[in-house]
Formats: C-alpha cells, sequence, structure tokens
C-alpha cells in the first residue's frame, strides 16, 4: 500500500473540521444549486480543498475523483482516489448532523472500478470508520480505535436501515418481504456504516447515487465481513469516468437477502 491510512484518517478528520467550521457559524447556511440541482455550500469546497491539498502532498501521482472537481484523469492510471469532501449536503443544511466526509482508494479493473481502501468520518459526532482489502476495518470514537466487524447472525427483529428522506413504494414492499424489523433512519454513507460495525443488519438503495456515495464505505464494509451488492447480487463495482451514478445496491451482513434483493429489481 503506497499510503499510511491514518494518514487518510488524518485528511478526513481536517475535512470535517473545516466542515464545522460552517456547520457551528451563527450565519445562515448559503446553498447554490450545480447543474445536476444537487445543493452546494461553502462547507462542501471548504472540505473538498483540504481533501485536495492533503491526497496531494502524500501521493502526488494518483488522480483524484472529487464530486467538486478532479485532479489528473483516472482513465490514465490504474488507481484513483474516489472523494465526496461533504456527503450528506441536504443533511448538513437541515443542521440534523447526519452527514460524512468520504475518502475511498479505487483500482481499476478493466473499465470498471472497485474500492480497496475506504475512510468515512462523521464530523458532529468525530466519529470514522476505515479499513480495506489489507486494513482491518476499525472504528475510531472518543480517540478509541476499535475493530469491527458485521453481524455474523442478523438480528431479532432485522435492524434495517433506510434513508432519512428517500423512500419509495419499491422500498416498502422490499422491507415488508423480509418479515419482522426495525426500521432505522439516517442520511448520508452513515447508512452503510452502521451496517460495517454491527449496529444494522442491511441497507437496501433504491435510488440515484453516485460512486463517491458509497465506495469508502463499500471498502468498510467488505473489510468488516459484509456485502455492497448490485442489482444482480455480485459486488457493486463503479464507473468513475462516464457515468458515475450506481445502480440499486444492497449493504448487507449476510446473503439471508439475496433471492428478495433480486426479485426487487423489476
Amino acid at each position: 500500500m503506497p499510503f499510511d491510512p491514518m494518514e487518510i484518517v488524518r485528511i478526513a478528520i481536517e475535512a470535517g473540521q473545516a466542515i464545522m467550521h460552517v456547520y457551528e457559524s451563527s450565519e445562515r447556511i448559503d446553498v447554490q444549486t450545480k447543474d445536476d440541482d444537487s445543493p452546494l455550500t461553502k462547507a462542501d469546497l471548504a472540505a473538498h480543498h483540504v481533501i485536495i491539498k492533503g491526497l496531494a502532498s502524500i501521493d502526488p501521482h494518483t488522480p483524484i475523483v472529487s464530486e467538486e472537481g478532479r485532479v489528473g484523469n483516472p482513465v490514465d492510471n490504474g488507481e484513483s482516489w474516489l472523494v465526496d469532501p461533504l456527503d450528506g449536503t441536504k443533511e448538513f443544511i437541515k443542521r440534523n448532523g447526519m452527514f460524512t466526509v468520504n475518502i475511498a482508494r479505487m483500482k481499476r479493473e478493466g473499465d470498471r472500478w472497485k474500492p480497496t481502501f475506504g475512510v468515512v468520518h462523521a464530523p458532529v459526532t468525530q466519529t470514522t470508520w476505515f479499513g480495506g482489502e489489507s486494513t482491518p476495518a476499525k472504528r475510531i470514537n472518543d480517540s478509541i480505535s476499535k475493530t469491527i466487524s458485521v453481524n455474523k447472525k442478523p438480528s431479532k427483529p432485522i435492524q434495517l436501515v433506510a434513508s432519512g428522506s428517500h423512500r419509495a413504494e419499491r422500498d416498502e414492499r422490499f422491507a415488508e418481504q423480509i418479515g419482522g424489523h426495525d426500521l432505522v433512519r439516517m442520511g448520508s454513507s452513515l447508512k452503510a456504516c452502521v451496517v460495517a460495525d454491527g449496529s444494522a443488519d442491511l441497507y437496501p438503495r433504491f435510488g440515484p447515487t453516485s460512486c463517491w456515495d458509497i465506495a469508502a464505505a463499500h471498502a468498510v464494509v467488505e473489510s468488516s465481513g459484509g456485502f455492497v451488492l448490485g442489482p444482480d447480487c455480485q459486488s457493486l463495482d463503479y464507473d468513475l469516468v462516464e457515468d458515475v451514478l450506481n445502480p440499486y445496491f444492497l449493504v448487507t451482513c449476510s446473503t439471508d437477502w439475496n433471492d428478495i434483493w433480486a426479485q426487487n429489481q423489476n
């Protein structure tokens, strides 16, 4: 691994500090609208600049694909960084605390990409999840680092995590089919992280997301023994260049629900 995982954790935490500077300000949060109608704030840009500077200082030759801009061209390289400086901008604007900083290391396989390492940092709770192919999954909270893993056996009732702002008929149907469950709502990539650390069992996503929304958490989930599956029940892969939008995906501690997941793709 050409980088120290804790250096990436440090960069994510510094980006979180830049976000919190705006979040805790008494000033009204100014919101711009990007071309895709998604919101953009000063905090998104501040975190972006911190991450770009930090990654360039420790790994100057690897391209960076960020939601807020690119450095270099991933097509020219077998590896790339994939960044969402502020995942959950809508949650940030609502000031509900459910937003994260996402940094993933990606490896190209043909014309597709897969995450090999990821860091997800929640600035409000000062909690960080990280892990990858060569890095055991861990969660840091209150300066205490703990190795994490998904639930080896699903909870009873099943702990189903869902978006706080996106839920449709297909979500309701899937939830009904899995049987008895508790529904927990939250924002951003936190939904995948709580599966990774065993706080929840599964997170189905029937809705639009981009590659940078989930790739970092994907690495953590797989490192903790879980799965991030596409519509075909195979490990989700990504396009960083042409079509950054993901298909539907399932973050899960078990393959127990694969048949139900597959049945809900039509």
